[in-house]
């Protein structure tokens, strides 16, 4: 693990439900409290702040969903591919965050015309080996694994989502230090639950309940033996204690309301 991991996070100035774009929009539309979700993102920002760097990108008027910079993009090194986001809503946010990149000295690398990807909402490294995971089925498209494969020249495995509710792969896996991984089996496919049983023992698979998954747990920042969650049940933090980890809870209840949490808050900018 780098000893000065770095995040890019985004104010959330101006968050809001104003659409809907997934399951957990549904139901909260126009019901966000803009004051609560400041509060929280801060809590948010001052407990990573103990553990790694924050980087700041400022946010879009009429970008609502902005604050999810995990959706930005793959970072790998000092390259950034940027997303192609299925919803015309979130399209917006892509000349910002390939601006910034680029002001920051990242080489940007493009995938193919057409493609949907959402960055490291579907794109997670792997933390014990040289592989990509990669979630298709509601926001990414299957085809970003093999484009992935080849330009970064490292193994990328397809995983496909098959509960809507878990519509980005950053919702319901989480790999961690060490070679573990914290994740929700019933988001996936069959193919997919032996894609990842081949390459993960069972014995470093925490596979979490579903009122945990709906509580985001997976949508953690692992920085070190640090997860940083919205909510983890005792029978999870236990499991995650015995692992090793140290859990740290900090509601991020209100951004729920739009589909994210801890993880979708933040974008690992130092990735190996």
């Amino acid at each position: 693990m780098p000893s000065n991991p770095r995040f890019l996070m985004c104010p959330p100035t101006h968050f809001a439900v104003d659409y809907v774009i997934n399951p957990w929009m549904e139901g909260n539309l126009h019901s966000a409290d803009a004051a609560r979700a400041q509060s929280q993102w801060a809590a948010l920002h001052g407990v990573l702040s103990d553990l790694a760097g924050i980087d700041l990108i400022a946010a879009g008027e009429g970008l609502p969903d902005m604050p999810f910079t995990a959706n930005a993009g793959l970072v790998l090194g000092d390259v950034f591919v940027p997303s192609r986001f299925h919803h015309a809503q979130r399209r917006g946010e892509e000349a910002l965050f390939t601006d910034w990149f680029a002001q920051q000295g990242f080489t940007i690398r493009q995938l193919p015309a057409g493609m949907d990807f959402e960055g490291a909402g579907d794109a997670l490294l792997d933390r014990d080996a040289p592989r990509l995971w990669l979630g298709h089925g509601h926001r990414s498209d299957a085809g970003v694994a093999q484009e992935v494969a080849a330009m970064f020249d490292l193994e990328a495995i397809p995983l496909r989502l098959s509960d809507p509710r878990f519509y980005h792969l950053d919702t319901c896996f989480c790999p961690l230090t060490g070679g573990w991984l914290l994740y929700y089996p019933p988001a996936f496919d069959a193919e997919a639950i032996g894609a990842i049983a081949s390459r993960i023992p069972e014995s470093r698979r925490i596979a979490v309940s579903e009122q945990d998954a709906l509580a985001f747990a997976c949508n953690a920042v692992n920085i070190g033996t640090s997860v940083v969650v919205n909510r983890a049940s005792s029978a999870l933090k236990t499991a995650l204690e015995n692992a090793g980890f140290e859990v740290i809870e900090t509601p991020l209840d209100e951004f729920l309301k739009a589909g994210g949490s801890a993880k979708c808050l933040t974008l690992r900018l130092d990735e190996p």
